[in-house]
């Protein structure tokens, strides 16, 4: 048994995870959710305390911890690794940014060559050369539609400005057991992507997974099995 700890992407909010949730309860294990701050000031500090807290509220934690980020969430996610009072046994990136030391979220995109990976993908999988964003072909393409008509009656829920613009204040990466999720069918960040990111920034190799960039929302089920299988760990 484990309690899994689940950090939300852009979106900010445990519902993205309302679906994972009950596979992983049903398979034995406690579950940690939180909606993040949505102040336009709220950065990494106020994101990462939030998940802390969140944590900390629970009297008593089933098991070893597991720390799950979700894209944006990458940026965040280390910076808990330290401010428990509980150690984190593994910290699982879904589909998630790597920052580098004094990188911001804002950065991010340039740096990594984010847009050409995304525009490259599109026409090689047919659906033309630098297609404009549309967050239902992008983000939902895979989810059932039941599901995105939910997500879409809860209205946008837009990232504080703030996370993109604070530098990433760690040296270097926690020393806590990393592994990398990775959905095959991503179209915002592609699987080859995802694989020289994860490899240059912190010389590990991905776990393919299928879905797109909401697999949370998309295959709750097989997620789950992926979350719980052994995969290639950076080690602490």
């Amino acid at each position: 048994m484990a309690t899994f700890t689940l950090v939300p992407g852009a979106d900010g909010r445990a519902w993205f995870w309302h679906r994972l949730e009950p596979e992983l309860r049903a398979r034995g294990h406690d579950v940690v959710t939180m909606d993040l701050p949505s102040d336009e000031s709220a950065g990494l500090e106020e994101t990462a305390q939030a998940v802390v807290s969140a944590v900390e509220r629970r009297a008593e934690l089933s098991g070893p911890l597991v720390l799950v980020a979700q894209s944006l969430g990458g940026f965040s996610a280390p910076l808990v690794c330290g401010r428990l009072s509980v150690p984190v046994a593994e910290l699982v990136l879904l589909n998630a940014m790597v920052p580098a030391p004094g990188e911001t979220a804002g950065q991010w995109w340039e740096n990594t060559g984010q847009a050409e990976a995304r525009s490259d993908h599109a026409a090689a999988t047919g659906r033309g050369a630098d297609p404009e964003f549309d967050l239902r072909a992008d983000f939902f393409h895979d989810v059932p539609p039941e599901v995105t008509e939910e997500a879409f009656a809860l209205g946008a829920s837009q990232p504080p400005s703030a996370l993109f613009a604070q530098p990433w204040p760690l040296t270097r990466w926690p020393d806590v057991p990393t592994r990398f999720l990775q959905g095959r069918d991503d179209r915002f960040f592609p699987l080859e992507f995802q694989r020289m990111i994860a490899r240059d920034r912190l010389g590990l190799e991905i776990e393919e997974i299928p879905g797109g960039h909401l697999a949370a929302l998309s295959r709750p089920r097989q997620l789950a099995d992926a979350l719980l299988r052994t995969g290639p760990t950076r080690p602490a």
